[in-house]
């Protein structure tokens, strides 16, 4: 059975996206079979593997208003043993259309329930929101992987975020933990990116990643090539980082075990 883990911050601008599509690449290319669900009405991840919105015949909205198979939502990408669930920006109505349905916080956790076996990851690209939507992601989720920026407002809704993962595990999903902290857009010339590496290990320790994710150029560009980086430019920092924490998912995988 697979381990499903919400990519999520309630802040925007903070890499989700990114960290997104690059780890999922990076998982497959560990030999990993790999889902991506775009819970993003942006439909950045979706369009960022190459896949237009416009051209799918279903999506995470069909998935989760009308029941659509997840299995049968999931299209192939460019990297092998990636598939994602797409997005579009109707799926900024299915908040408002999933109010009046029975049991709401756990619609996404049916739709992955068909296709769990399927797949050794399943990540989640949440929202910049902790909307209905969200709720369902960190109500199916195994963990949660919580990207922060390498700036100092980057810090300031970490708590509230907190606040919800706490509520979440408390109510809904008791097994939820949190995966870790990700550091990213780090430069480590700044003295502010470094203290804020070392505020964050002082105050989380373990529960943040080793590997950080470096400001670069390789990162921004891929999304308009469709590609993730590990494809676009395999030498980047970018893509080599967000390989390394793979990596560091996989072994600690194994030593939970």
């Amino acid at each position: 059975m697979g381990k499903t883990i919400a990519i999520a911050n309630q802040k925007g601008g903070v890499g989700k996206t990114t960290t997104a599509i690059n780890l999922a690449a990076s998982l497959a290319m560990h030999k990993k079979k790999v889902l991506i669900i775009d819970a993003d009405p942006q439909a950045n991840a979706t369009s960022g593997l190459g896949v237009e919105p416009k051209h799918m015949t279903s999506t995470i909205y069909e998935c989760l208003v009308d029941d659509y198979p997840m299995r049968s939502a999931a299209v192939n990408t460019s990297v092998n043993g990636l598939d994602i669930v797409g997005s579009r920006i109707d799926l900024v109505g299915a908040e408002l259309e999933l109010i009046n349905k029975p049991n709401r916080e756990n619609t996404l956790r049916q739709a992955i329930s068909t296709v769990k076996d399927d797949y050794d990851y399943i990540l989640i690209d949440c929202s910049p929101s902790l909307g209905l939507i969200t709720v369902n992601a960190l109500t199916v989720a195994d963990s949660v992987i919580i990207p922060v920026q390498a700036e100092y407002f980057a810090l300031e809704g970490i708590s509230k975020l907190l606040n919800t993962v706490r509520i979440i595990k408390s109510k809904l999903n008791k097994s939820l933990s949190i995966e870790g902290f990700l550091l990213t857009m780090y430069d480590s010339r700044l003295r502010l990116a470094n203290q804020i590496y070392e505020e964050l290990k002082n105050h989380f320790g373990d529960m943040v990643f080793n590997t950080v994710i470096p400001r670069n150029i390789k990162l921004s560009e891929a999304p308009s090539h469709g590609l993730p980086a590990i494809i676009y430019d395999p030498n980047s920092r970018g893509a080599t980082s967000h390989m390394q924490l793979a990596k560091e998912l996989i072994n600690k995988a194994r030593k939970n075990k």
